[in-house]
């Protein structure tokens, strides 16, 4: 049992040596929500605002605001594109969430989603470059009932003040209908990073893992185990990018997707899931233990476990199985338990455990790069492209069976990714602004260093001081307390 370091980097060993593995996972969990609530009570949240520009004297007021500032805003009247150059809004975005699908959670109510709404702001800050503001809004209408309708005008009223929106956190079916309407009626780019950003880093650690199992992801059986926005998006990206659908089983809480499922032919909101429905699970095959037989995949994205993946599932795959668990804040089987099962490959949603796969790698760069050229959406060819940067990103630095994707400290990953997204988006005529790679490269990897400094500056100067010792050991006793009672 080794004393907790401030930079966490030792959580394995800092449990009494008695304790298991299963005790261990648990622990790690317990530890870092306690430290979460006690840390984010002594800062006070996690991001701020802070001025860009200096006061040289008194006069420079006249400047940034009246009366030299009306000069901006009737150039941005008589040309609302110059609100890209002459305000803040090309770098920034609006995280909107009406907190109804938070994390593993649910429903948390409009305040609770702002612990997430802001630690998406401050990931974007400090791995993309990015400005970032966390909006949580209250969709209920007067019959008590979410309404995607009231998301969707919220979006549209306030769009012109960002150069794009991150949608977050939104239940189904309503997220589908909020997506697929602003990507279309906005003049900025709309994005759901529970969907497509997790597809995106998902479909990334796929194809790194199927190279190190040497299968082919023509070829490969998959199963779905959960058909909410992630794991439907997941199956969508992977089928663009040459995944056989007739190979692909997706499950969500009454059992299988199939062209039998009346329940969801029959509600048009839920016609994502039924265009699932009508090209995968030809066979009809209806339950997990049928449709794990062999499969080379399984991607969960469910209620978090350990337990909501059974060991036995995991023993029924084909050799060289790769095991996806990304429920978050628990994985839906601990990996450990996986591998015990026979998995070859295990990846969850969490920085704790080996092969991350998690939006966090993917947003910051994927927004970034849309930014550059003022996008006027996100397709998905973007998002495919950003997946395989991420790929080969890793690839080129060497990748193993716990080692599968980059993770968020290989600073250098999201300038390439914005790049990569940036140079898709000209191709796909979707950029208000031409730019080469190597000049998005640039942009990217100066805004991304000059984010990275600035807190790394606060922090060296101590106006952001580290955690105090006491609230390290706080979370550790009471976790051990939690686990031993």
């Amino acid at each position: 049992m080794e004393k907790i370091n401030v930079k966490l980097d030792n959580l394995g060993k800092i449990f009494p040596d008695h304790w298991n593995e299963e005790q261990k996972a648990k622990g790690k969990t317990i530890f870092l929500k306690r430290l979460a609530e006690l840390s984010h009570r002594h800062y006070g949240g996690k991001v701020q605002v802070v001025p860009k520009v200096p006061v040289p004297g008194f006069n420079w007021f006249n400047v940034w605001y009246t009366p030299g500032v009306s000069k901006v805003s009737t150039t941005i009247r008589d040309n609302n594109d110059t609100s890209f150059e002459l305000t803040n809004r090309g770098n920034l975005v609006a995280v909107v969430s009406d907190s109804t699908r938070v994390l593993g959670d649910g429903d948390c109510t409009p305040p609770g989603g702002m612990g997430v709404m802001e630690g998406k702001a401050f990931l974007m800050k400090y791995l993309g470059g990015v400005d970032a503001v966390a909006l949580c809004v209250d969709s209920k209408g007067k019959d008590g009932k979410n309404d995607p309708d009231k998301i969707i005008d919220f979006v549209k009223m306030c769009q012109h003040s960002f150069g794009a929106i991150n949608l977050e956190d939104i239940s189904q079916p309503n997220c589908f209908k909020v997506l697929d309407v602003l990507r279309e009626e906005c003049v900025i780019p709309v994005w759901h990073d529970d969907a497509q950003g997790t597809a995106c880093v998902t479909l990334a650690g796929l194809i790194n893992a199927l190279k190190l199992a040497g299968k082919k992801l023509s070829d490969a059986k998959i199963v779905f185990f959960g058909a909410g926005a992630s794991n439907t998006t997941i199956a969508r990206l992977v089928i663009a990018d040459g995944g056989d659908p007739k190979k692909m089983i997706l499950f969500d809480t009454k059992g299988s997707l199939h062209s039998d499922r009346q329940d969801i032919k029959s509600d048009p909101r839920f016609y994502r899931k039924w265009e699932l429905c009508v090209s995968t699970n030809p066979g009809k095959v209806q339950t997990m233990e049928e449709a794990m037989k062999g499969a080379d995949v399984l991607i969960s994205l469910s209620t978090p476990g350990p337990d909501t993946i059974k060991r036995e599932w995991v023993s029924l795959m084909a050799d060289k199985s790769i095991v996806f668990v990304c429920a978050n804040p628990v994985p839906e089987i601990y990996p450990y338990a996986a591998k015990e099962a026979g998995a070859f490959i295990v990846a969850t949603g969490r920085g704790d455990f080996p092969n991350q796969v998690n939006n966090s790698l993917g947003f910051p760069g994927i927004l970034k790069g849309a930014l550059i050229v003022r996008a006027q959406k996100i397709t998905d060819n973007m998002a495919i492209a950003a997946a395989h940067s991420l790929a080969q990103f890793a690839e080129k630095r060497g990748i193993g069976p716990d080692n599968i994707t980059a993770t968020m400290d290989e600073a250098d990953v999201f300038p390439v990714e914005a790049a990569d997204v940036a140079i898709q988006a000209i191709k796909d005529g979707v950029a208000r602004r031409k730019v080469t790679w190597d000049e998005a490269y640039a942009i990217a990897k100066r805004d991304i260093e000059y984010s990275r400094s600035l807190t790394h500056s606060l922090c060296d100067t101590g106006f952001i001081k580290n955690p105090p010792e006491e609230m390290l050991q706080d979370a550790l006793q009471f976790t051990i307390k939690e686990i031993e009672g």
